[in-house]
């Protein structure tokens, strides 16, 4: 049996890609970088080992930036688009839950919640940062 694909795509669909087999995290990040980048009081994150995200359709239609050399946002040169943002540190790749809307989103933590403008309570973990296992303290906040 193979792994599940999901398609994604940019806003307006000149950019295309598929994410295969599981996520290794899913989640809210409420950093500054992430709300200012989504536009929204928290953003939904998927972080896919990168060889998972592949493009189908518009590379060549794929801008990007990096305000620091943790993540590298990408998006659709047409319509602005968000596409995806590769994290160099954690060898990952986010896919915002809402591009690729098939993904079965389960969250399983919160990050950056000391930065939060929304709190939300759903009983998961709250991170001050991140997972030590991504370079975070690991310490969980109250909810």
């Amino acid at each position: 049996m193979s792994d599940p694909s999901y398609q994604g795509r940019c806003f307006c669909g000149a950019v295309e890609f598929t994410v295969t087999g599981a996520p290794a995290l899913m989640g809210y990040c409420h950093c500054e970088s992430c709300r200012t980048w989504s536009a929204g009081p928290v953003n939904a994150f998927t972080l896919w080992q990168p060889d998972a995200v592949k493009v189908t359709k518009g590379a060549d239609n794929i801008a990007g930036f990096n305000k620091t050399e943790h993540s590298y946002r990408r998006w659709c040169k047409s319509c602005g688009g968000h596409v995806f943002t590769e994290h160099p540190g954690m060898g990952l790749t986010d896919v915002f839950a809402a591009v690729i809307p098939q993904f079965p989103f389960q969250p399983m933590l919160h990050v950056h919640y000391q930065e939060t403008r929304l709190p939300i309570k759903d009983g998961l973990p709250k991170m001050r940062d991140l997972p030590k296992e991504a370079g975070g303290s690991g310490e969980v906040m109250p909810e």
